[in-house]
C-alpha cells in the first residue's frame, strides 16, 4: 500500500480585489501593466472576520461533498498555515472538531508558506507508508491580505487569500506514487520576507478594517530582488537534484507545477531550466499568489483544463519564505 493523492478541493473567499482598484495606488501603474508583470488580474480577499482556518474549513467541506470518503475514515489532519487562529491551541485541533472528524484522529499545524504543500505531502506520505495512518487530510490556508499595507503595492498586487484540502490515501500499487523528495532551508534569508506578530483570530476584525494603519513592525515586508535572486539559484539546483534521485531526465516529466509566485519569476525559471511551455502550469490570473495554496490550486486548474490526467508524472516545486524549498514527483492516479 502506497500513498496517493485522491482528491483536491480549493476555496477562494467572496471578495475580489481587481487590478483596476489597485492601479491608482502607485504612479505610472495601469491594470494591464500589473497583469503583465505579475500574471494576476484579480485576487480574492478574506472578510474581516474570516481567518485562514475558515478558508481551509470551506475547502474541506467541499472535498467531503465531492470525494468518496467518510469523515469517520480520516485518521490524521495536517494544517499548513503561517497565520493560525491563535498561538495556541493548535488550529488543526479546532479544524478536527469543526469538520466533524473522529477524536481518534491525529492533528498538527505546520508553519510553512510557499514550500508548505510539498512538505505536507511528505509528512502525509510518511504517516501512511509507516502504517500510522491510512487517510490523511492535508489542509492549507493563508490570509496574507490582513498583514499588507495599503501603500505597499509590491506585495498588494501579488498576494491573495485561499484555502485547500487534499485527501492522501493508502492505495494498492506496484511502486510508490509520490516521491522522491528534495528539501532545502536557508534561514539567512528569513528577514527578506517577514512578519512580526500573531494571534489572528482575535485581531482579524481590527486588522481587516484598518490595514492601511498597520505599522511597519506589524506588516509583512518583502525584499523582492533578494527573493528573486534566491529563487533563480535554489530552484534549478533542487530540480536537478530531484531528477538525479529519481534517475530521470527532464523530458520524462509530463507536467511541472511550481509555487505560483508571480508570472515574471515563473517565466524566468521556466526559461532557465528549459521546460517547454506546454508542460508548465501557470494558474494565478484569478487568484494571485496564495502562498501554501498555490500548488493545489494549480493542480486543480490543470485537472479542469484536461492537462492533468491519470498516469502523468508531475513535478511539484515549492519555494519562498524561510528561505525554504521542496520538490517531489507525483504519479497522478
Amino acid at each position: 500500500m502506497y500513498a496517493a493523492i485522491l482528491q483536491i478541493s480549493c476555496y477562494l473567499p467572496a471578495t475580489v480585489l481587481t487590478n483596476d482598484e489597485l492601479a491608482p495606488l502607485a504612479e505610472h501603474w495601469t491594470p494591464e501593466k500589473i497583469f503583465e508583470k505579475t500574471g494576476i488580474r484579480e485576487r480574492h480577499i478574506a472578510a474581516p472576520d474570516e481567518c485562514a482556518s475558515d478558508l481551509a474549513f470551506q475547502a474541506g467541506e467541499q472535498l467531503f461533498a465531492q470525494a468518496d470518503i467518510q469523515r469517520s475514515e480520516i485518521d490524521y489532519v495536517i494544517f499548513c498555515t503561517q497565520l493560525p487562529d491563535y498561538p495556541l491551541p493548535t488550529t488543526a485541533c479546532l479544524l478536527q472538531d469543526r469538520l466533524g472528524l473522529p477524536t481518534a484522529c491525529g492533528a498538527l499545524d505546520i508553519n510553512l508558506g510557499c514550500s508548505g504543500y510539498v512538505y505536507g505531502l511528505g509528512l502525509a506520505q510518511g504517516l501512511i507508508e509507516t502504517g500510522q495512518a491510512s487517510h490523511v487530510l492535508l489542509l492549507t490556508g493563508e490570509t496574507y491580505s490582513k498583514v499588507l499595507r495599503d501603500d505597499d503595492v509590491s506585495v498588494r498586487t501579488l498576494f491573495g487569500d485561499a484555502g485547500s484540502a487534499t485527501l492522501i490515501q493508502a492505495v494498492p500499487a506496484d511502486d510508490r506514487l509520490i516521491g522522491p523528495y528534495v528539501y532545502g532551508t536557508d534561514g539567512r534569508g528569513g528577514p527578506n520576507l517577514i512578519l512580526k506578530r500573531n494571534a489572528w483570530r482575535t485581531a482579524a476584525v481590527t486588522v481587516g478594517e484598518h490595514v492601511d494603519e498597520t505599522s511597519d513592525s506589524d506588516a509583512l515586508t518583502m525584499n523582492g530582488p533578494e527573493i528573486f535572486t534566491f529563487t533563480l539559484k535554489a530552484v534549478p539546483k533542487a530540480i536537478q537534484s530531484l531528477l538525479q534521485r529519481a534517475e530521470l531526465q527532464l523530458d520524462e516529466i509530463d507536467l511541472f507545477v511550481f509555487h505560483q509566485a508571480n508570472q515574471y519569476m515563473l517565466t524566468h525559471l521556466r526559461n532557465k531550466i528549459g521546460i517547454p511551455a506546454e508542460k508548465f502550469v501557470i494558474a494565478m490570473e484569478h487568484a494571485g499568489n496564495t502562498v501554501s495554496s498555490t500548488i493545489p490550486y494549480a493542480l486543480q486548474a490543470a485537472l479542469h483544463d484536461g492537462r492533468l490526467t491519470p498516469g502523468k508524472l508531475v513535478m511539484l516545486v515549492g519555494f519562498g519564505v524561510g528561505y525554504s524549498w521542496g520538490a517531489t514527483l507525483v504519479r497522478w492516479t
